[in-house]
């Protein structure tokens, strides 16, 4: 079994295991899945090549900065939260970053440009009466997660394989789990689809690296 498919079983397993304490609402087993799952999609990032070319290094640092902020999001305070949101943030400016060095197509950037733009629109109407304090902290994560999406489409849009746009794109309807669990309504059904939409988008943008040498 090659390194990439170990770290793919490890997420598998630790997302089963945080599943499993979410519903049993059991902060154990969450504070001991949530990280193994996490860790798994890093080493399935170096089991398809991270450390062999600028891309994968770059992706590797988003998804050693999102599993920092899976960390985080353990805890329940508001400091932990910013602390979560920030590193989640900064993983997407690394996403940026290797997506962007790739070739972009123009038209296919800025036609997703203006569809994400009336989507993010829409997010920030419905979240932010609910969220008044973190406007700013949630409007600056809103801006680079579009930056993010839009880099990727362009991306694929110019040849990139397909998992860069696709892992985006899951990887941001995830976010709406976690912006809908913290400020409009928690509860269990938002883990339900939002944990496994997240950690195949990060499983899928890990296998990217696989198909983009460079």
């Amino acid at each position: 079994m090659g390194l990439n498919a170990v770290g793919e079983w490890m997420t598998a397993l630790g997302l089963a295991v945080l599943f499993y304490g979410e519903w049993k609402d059991r902060p154990g087993l969450r504070a001991a899945g949530k990280p193994f799952a996490s860790l798994g999609f890093i080493v399935a990032a170096i089991g398809f090549g991270a450390l062999e070319s600028r891309y994968g290094n770059i992706v590797l640092v988003g998804l050693v900065l999102g599993a920092i902020g899976d960390v985080c999001l353990l805890g329940s305070a508001k400091k932990y939260f910013i602390a979560g949101l920030v590193s989640f943030l900064l993983g997407h400016v690394a996403y940026v970053v290797a997506f962007a060095g790739l070739p972009i197509d123009t038209t296919f950037a800025l036609v997703s440009a203006g569809a994400i733009a009336v989507v993010m629109v829409v997010i920030a109407r419905w979240v932010f009466p609910h969220a008044p304090d973190m406007r700013g902290p949630i409007g600056a994560y809103m801006l680079v997660i579009s930056a993010m999406c839009v880099v990727a489409i362009g991306a694929g849009g110019a040849g990139a394989p397909w998992m860069i746009p696709v892992g985006a794109l899951m990887f941001t309807a995830s976010d709406i789990a976690v912006v809908r669990d913290r400020f409009v309504s928690n509860g269990f059904v938002n883990r339900l689809w939002g944990l496994p939409l997240y950690y195949a988008a990060q499983l899928i943008i890990a296998w990217s690296i696989m198909a983009v040498r460079g």
